[in-house]
Formats: structure tokens, sequence, C-alpha cells
């Protein structure tokens, strides 16, 4: 059946309920606006409102007769090669819940690479799911984690062969991604699914020159954020579906029992535009971008002091299989500074965010919204950040552990650590105790600690000194990270 990526169901549908100016005693109490507050409407303007409306009851009629959801869904599926998608409006962060929930149940194994996303955990300790933890591929040069190799995923299914499935995350936020196919292979030869969460992977599909898709490399589910690296609204989501490993009717299931009752239009809408944008465009957008980002990396490789991390950096033997040049990976060893106060500096003095900041490195990322003059806004600020780099010398040093020393022994399970008895402790006095919470450096939010994990001397320092340097730890029970959440004593 040809498919028209030229509709759009759901932005089609909320015109035609303006047009026919439906009067609804429903949710949203705000009544198309005319209910909220002057002083809001005038910030964020009346579209807002007028495109926020019941899902059903508004955007479809009381029992989705219209299936306008449902074809906005087949149209983003066709679109990037997938047999079925979900939209979801809570973010990659539930998507994921959903996709593991999908493969996996309490007290059942699930390998993980254990550079997840603080969602990756958050899912664990709700679901009870047991983690078999996968290595990344250190790079100690850098100080960087690659997803891991097939070859850790091929040793792990030996070691736990009743493990249901893996989970697998790439592209990175640093940008590097795993070969998928050969991860895909491993899993399938035991007829077990692979998920890939691939938030920062929405653009993918769109241009040849990009890492590869994962659902074109063989992976049974794929959960992509659309607001990362496409056009959608912030926590616009959503997973795709390919193979008979996992019913899609399960998946369903699983998503609603996580998933809002009271989704927003207004990030379907974004969703679905994205995907007509993308399916009659995408690789125009994305061949432009793609375009600007090797001038812009050229540019700002010839900056005294930095360097710009790319393919010749990230991937070979033992690194990364493949890498996406729209993450612009900044190394400001050469000015003496950290990420955190080059991130900082740029905000404050000339209005730019970086998309990261770590103890050496700064992140900018271009997406097909960015055009030669925001590209010339960054360059001018990063040359006017080499030059007052003297000024925030010497840098707070970050006490950096290497890979044998970063990683924690997983003493009980996330879960049972998280609800089990606790108590603070002086960070001084934790070590040796099992954690009971998360901490995450964020962005890009890949916990250094779990719940459930034998602190370290050399990993609490590293946490105490990246704090101190400006590191954003969201997560833990003591924002200034005096005292650390631990399981009881009786209890280890």
């Amino acid at each position: 059946m040809a498919v028209d990526h030229t509709r759009a169901p759901v932005l089609e549908a909320l015109e035609t309920y303006r047009r026919e100016g439906l009067l609804a005693f429903t949710p949203p109490g705000h009544k198309q606006a005319r209910g909220a507050d002057p002083a809001v409407r005038e910030v964020l303007g009346d579209a807002v409102f007028l495109g926020d409306v019941l899902a059903s009851g508004g955007l479809d009629d009381r029992l989705t007769r219209g299936r306008v959801l449902e074809r906005a869904e087949e149209l983003m599926a066709d679109a990037v090669h997938a047999e079925h998608t979900f939209f979801t409006t809570c973010g990659s962060s539930l998507s994921v819940k959903a996709a593991m929930l999908s493969v996996a149940g309490p007290h059942e194994k699930l390998l993980i690479g254990r550079d997840a996303h603080k969602s990756v955990v958050s899912g664990l300790i709700l679901s009870g799911i047991e983690p078999v933890w996968i290595e990344p591929r250190w790079d100690p040069e850098r100080h960087l984690a690659h997803p891991p190799s097939a070859a850790a995923f091929e040793k792990a299914y030996a070691d736990h062969p009743d493990a249901k499935g893996a989970l697998v995350t790439s592209p990175t936020p640093y940008g590097t991604s795993a070969d998928l196919r050969a991860v895909a292979e491993v899993c399938h030869r035991r007829g077990r699914p692979l998920i890939v969460d691939e938030a920062w992977g929405a653009h993918l599909p769109f241009h040849p020159d990009l890492p590869s898709w994962a659902m074109d490399a063989g992976a049974d589910i794929c959960v992509t954020s659309i607001h990362k690296m496409g056009s959608g609204l912030e926590q616009g989501s959503v997973f795709h579906l390919q193979g008979d490993l996992v019913p899609p009717e399960v998946l369903k299931l699983r998503a609603d029992l996580l998933g809002t009752t009271s989704p927003s239009v207004l990030l379907y809408a974004g969703l679905d535009g994205w995907r007509r944008q993308m399916a009659l465009h995408g690789k125009e957008l994305m061949g432009a971008a793609l375009d600007l980002v090797t001038g812009l990396r050229s540019a700002i490789g010839q900056i005294e002091g930095l360097h710009v991390e790319g393919r010749d950096d990230f991937c070979g033997p033992g690194l990364a299989d493949d890498f996406d040049p729209l993450q612009v990976i900044i190394d400001l060893d050469g000015l003496g500074i950290t990420g955190f106060q080059a991130a900082d500096w740029l905000r404050a003095e000339r209005r730019i965010e970086a998309h990261l900041a770590d103890h050496r490195r700064l992140g900018a990322q271009v997406t097909h919204g960015d055009d030669r003059e925001t590209a010339g806004e960054l360059l001018s600020a990063l040359r006017d950040l080499a030059r007052v780099a003297p000024e925030l010398r010497p840098a707070p040093k970050v006490e950096v552990p290497p890979p044998s020393e970063l990683r924690l022994a997983q003493s009980r399970s996330p879960r049972d650590a998280f609800f089990g008895p606790a108590e603070n402790v002086p960070v001084k006095k934790a070590a040796g105790r099992i954690a009971a919470e998360m901490i995450t450096p964020y962005p890009p939010g890949i916990p250094a600690v779990l719940p459930g994990e034998r602190l370290t001397e050399p990993v609490l320092r590293y946490l105490r000194t990246g704090k101190a340097a400006g590191m954003n730890l969201p997560d833990p029970s003591d924002p200034e990270l005096e005292t650390i959440r631990v399981l009881e004593t009786e209890e280890e």
C-alpha cells in the first residue's frame, strides 16, 4: 500500500478541531487559553494552549475512530524502516523502561552496557530485573567510555545463558557508536532480542554518511528521543519494533503500564511534523548539516589550544566502531581549563549553551536547525574563550580514576539496595559501604555510582573533586555530596 508522507494526521486533526470550533466541557481546564493566566499567555502565546487538547475526546473522538495517532505512528514506522512505532510523551526515559520490561521481568537477567543512562538504572529499580553489566570499551588516555563490543556480549551470554536479551547505548552523547549489526547477530543466534537506546540517533535513518540506524542494523527494539537530534518538542520520544522476538502487544502493554493517560497532543504534533519533515526533506537537511559541521570542525581545530575529537580519536581497535560528526566534542586540555569552566564562561559571557561538559571536554551538538550564522557565533565565542583561558586558570583538578578503579562491584541488586534500610554517612566514611542511591554526572547522565555498588575511595574522590570543579550531580539525596545514602551496616 502506498504511503503518503505529505500527510500529518495529528497536525491535520488539530487544524480540523480549530476549524470546526468544538466547544469542550472536558480537560484541560484552561479551555483553549480562555482560563489561562494572562501573564502566562503573554509569555507562552495562545498557540500553546490552542494545541493542548485531549487525545481522545478532543484530537480524536471518544473511541478514537479516526485512528489519528495510529495513522501517525504507521507513517513514522514507514519513514524509519520499522514494523511498529509507538509515540510517547514522557521522553526516552519512559520508552527505555517499557522496552526493558517487554524483554525481561523481575529476577530475570538482562545484559546491559555499563555506560547506560540513568533511566535504565531506574528501570532496573522499578522492575527488579537483574543486570549483567557489560564493560564499555575504555579509552584510558582520554578517560572516555565507548559502547561495548559484540565480543563482550558474546562472552556475557556464554557466562549467563539464561539472560533474556541485551541492551546497548549507541550512539553515546559523545557521538560514538557500536557495531550494532554484530551485537544483534550475537543476540539472534540465541533467539534473544536486542534493545538499542538510540536516544541521540533520531537523525540517523536519513543520511547514508551517518552511523547505521538500529532498525537497519537488525535491532529488535529501538528507543529514540526526537527532541535531541530531531525537531520534536522536549519529552517527545518514540520506540520502534521489528521481528518476532518481542510481540507488539507485549511492548504496548508495558508502555501502557508506565505511560500517562493524559498524553500531550502538542508533543504528538511535534513527533508527527518531524517525521513528515524528515521523510520529505531529511537527506537534504542532514546533508546540509554535515557540510556545515565539516567546516565548523575544521575551523575550531585551527584555534590554538583546542582539539576537535573525531573518528581518528574515537574509532579503532578497542575503541568505538563509528562516530557521528554532528557531535562536536572539543578537548580543552591545551587551554588548561575544564569543560565546566568553559561552559559557564560561554553562557555568562557569550550567551551560548554547550551540550555537555566534563573534566576536559566541551560538547556542542549541531543539527539541521543550525546554519552559518549559528555556527559562526559558536566559532567566534570559542576564539574568545581561547584568548581568555589564561584568566580562568588554574583549572580545578578532577581526579579521574583509571578504568580499573572507576568500575564498582555490584554487591546487591539495584532494586534491593534502593529500597533497603539505609542511612546517610559522611562521604569521607563511605568507602567500603554499599550505595543506596544513584550518583550521576549530568550531562551525559551515565551514573558513576549505582544502588547496590560498593563504594571505593577513588570513585568518591572523583565525585568530590568533580563537584568542587563544577560537575553537575542532580540526583544524590545530599546535593552538596557531604553525605551519601548507603545500606545500613547490618544489611551488608
